[in-house]
């Protein structure tokens, strides 16, 4: 996906509405600091911090207002510092729960619902009502309210066609009850007539739909809603992306509602809520998935010089090209002596059946990387781990091999986790976690992967 095609809160710059530049105090604008908000919603609010503390943020002054969107296997979350120190605090305090929830609701891995128009809309009508209207920005769909009469200078430049779309897609909102699903939104949407209407506009000229659509934006503020381009579009995102990043927001589902039962602290989260979230992460996706899923994402492609065999009609053959597309991964293995025996066997018995998927090269480590005894473990080859070294751990060791070895596509690091935060990796990182045992630092990367293996689990 495009740098212009985000996912915002307001919509992105590709959606064809409105483009306002937010006014902020220049003084509130240089100071902002969207970590102070985080910590503040940690307090009051913990299971949606710990949400929006595992994506990766980025702040653009290219899209309108703030989104998260899935971008390859990573989930970030990009926002303008123009609009959000534009808003109160507590109207941060909603945007960040506004994309808490996006994830907490699965709108960015489910396939997108077609047309993807009404479905973003319906998206935000179902969490907006979950979130106090005076926490969220004056703009947008509630359920609930109408929008802002057109100003007279609107009516000036509106068309009847305009007004008229503008005030019955205002009372149908307005007649839309709170606390209903986004399927439930999704379909009252498209049982309107003038929402269909639109819908055949849209297929007819996209030009005028997209000015419809602008003018519906312009009149509420900032834009009708979010455009979440690439949510779950397979044009977009790879089917192993999409499964990784249903993995990953699952485990960062999986530690939020652990957090926030540890603390029996679950702020404003229904009851009903926290049941769903259950729900959704009792069907915790396995391990050796996870792992299958990494290696299969991992493509690295080597082009070989063959020849093609001869024919009637061409005895002599010609040359031609075959390319060979299993990734080259490396292993880096934890010597500290604090992983059992039993998990490498566990987790060399799974890459056994994997290898005929890539190349592994195994390193073993401690606070240094053992060169030395590295291996290549090839397809159809019985590996049994071994121990070469005996100290500390230090990731950083890892990390920094991998980064300076362009030959390796991507690297797992199977430990304990026992040690401190290494530095982001250039390179695809997995961490596969001995079971039972976390990582020491509760922030590892967002585009990081956390593989955690259970001995009970059966291949």
């Amino acid at each position: 996906m495009s740098k212009n095609d985000k996912g915002t809160a307001g919509q992105s710059p590709s959606a064809g509405v409105n483009k306002q530049k937010f006014k902020s105090d220049p003084v509130r604008r240089a100071e902002f600091d969207i970590d102070r908000y985080l910590i503040a919603l940690a307090w009051a609010e913990p299971f949606y911090a710990q949400i929006i503390r595992s994506l990766t943020k980025v702040e653009d002054d290219t899209i309108q207002t703030a989104g998260v969107v899935q971008k390859g296997s990573e989930i970030m979350m990009w926002w303008n510092r123009d609009f959000m120190a534009s808003l109160t605090n507590e109207q941060v305090d909603g945007v960040l729960r506004h994309e808490a929830l996006h994830l907490v609701l699965l709108h960015t891995t489910l396939r997108r619902y077609h047309p993807h128009w009404v479905w973003n809309w319906a998206t935000d009508l179902a969490i907006n009502s979950m979130i106090p209207y005076n926490r969220l920005p004056d703009f947008g769909l509630k359920p609930g309210v109408p929008f802002p009469p057109l100003t007279p200078e609107q009516l000036k430049e509106y068309t009847p066609e305009d007004v008229e779309r503008h005030n019955k897609i205002s009372a149908l909102i307005a007649s839309f009850p709170k606390d209903q699903s986004s399927e439930w939104y999704f379909s009252k949407l498209l049982d309107d007539p003038t929402v269909q209407q639109m819908e055949k506009q849209r297929a007819l000229n996209e030009a005028a739909f997209k000015e419809a659509l602008k003018r519906l934006g312009d009149a509420t503020g900032a834009g009708m809603g979010d455009d979440h381009e690439g949510w779950g579009d397979s044009g977009d995102v790879s089917e192993e992306d999409r499964q990784l990043v249903e993995g990953k927001v699952r485990q960062i589902m999986k530690e939020a509602t652990e957090r926030a039962d540890k603390t029996n602290n679950w702020g404003t989260v229904p009851s009903t809520m926290q049941a769903w979230i259950r729900k959704i992460i009792s069907g915790e996706i396995p391990w050796q998935s996870i792992l299958r899923q990494f290696i299969g994402y991992t493509h690295r492609q080597d082009r070989l010089e063959t020849w093609v065999r001869s024919s009637r009609k061409d005895p002599l053959g010609q040359p031609g090209v075959s390319y060979n597309y299993l990734p080259n991964i490396a292993i880096f293995v934890d010597q500290s002596g604090s992983v059992p025996d039993s998990s490498l066997e566990l987790f060399f018995g799974e890459l056994a059946s994997l290898s005929r998927k890539a190349t592994f090269t195994v390193f073993y480590f401690d606070t240094e990387v053992d060169e030395k005894n590295k291996f290549i473990w090839r397809k159809g080859t019985q590996v049994r781990p071994q121990r070469t070294r005996c100290g500390g751990t230090d990731f950083q060791a890892p990390t920094n091999y991998a980064d300076n070895h362009k030959e390796i596509d991507a690297y797992m690091i199977l430990t304990d986790g026992g040690a401190p935060k290494p530095t982001s990796s250039r390179q695809r990182r997995a961490w596969i976690l001995d079971p039972g045992n976390e990582l020491a630092f509760p922030d590892p990367d967002s585009k990081d992967i956390i593989i955690k293996m259970k001995h009970l689990e059966k291949n």
